[in-house]
């Protein structure tokens, strides 16, 4: 009579499809967060057509004016008369201002709102354009 043992050992094995799931989720978590990453201080305008260089700036001063001539600094709501201290403040670091004007915006507001930027310490206007 032939005994058997009380326990049988068996191989561990390693199963690979749960990994590539867990791999792709990951990926897939990585690649939503990066585009989220994105930091565009600026509101969705229609830029007016142009060709332009890419801004390499890390962290730059958006000046965006809407359709019905609204104005915001890096989203923040302004009027006329307190964009000077409203800016004054965020230029110490950079004296770059990006202006996101919409194509739509009137002329005379998107002029005098980059006046008054220039009169809060703004040297160099960088005007947004969507690519063609």
């Amino acid at each position: 009579m032939k005994l058997r043992k009380a326990r049988v050992q068996r191989k561990g094995r390693i199963e690979i499809i749960p990994m590539i799931d867990v791999m792709f989720f990951l990926l897939a978590t990585f690649m939503l967060s990066s585009l989220t990453m994105q930091n565009l201080n600026s509101l969705k305008v229609n830029l007016p057509q142009g060709k332009a260089e890419q801004l390499h700036v890390d962290t730059p001063v958006t000046l965006v004016v809407t359709a019905d001539g609204q104005l915001f600094i890096n989203r923040t709501p302004v009027v006329l008369t307190t964009l000077v201290q409203v800016l004054h403040p965020l230029l110490p670091t950079s004296h770059e201002v990006v202006v996101s004007a919409d194509s739509k915006a009137p002329q005379g507001v998107v002029v005098k709102a980059m006046l008054q930027a220039r009169v809060a310490g703004a040297q160099h206007f960088l005007i947004a354009v969507a690519h063609e």
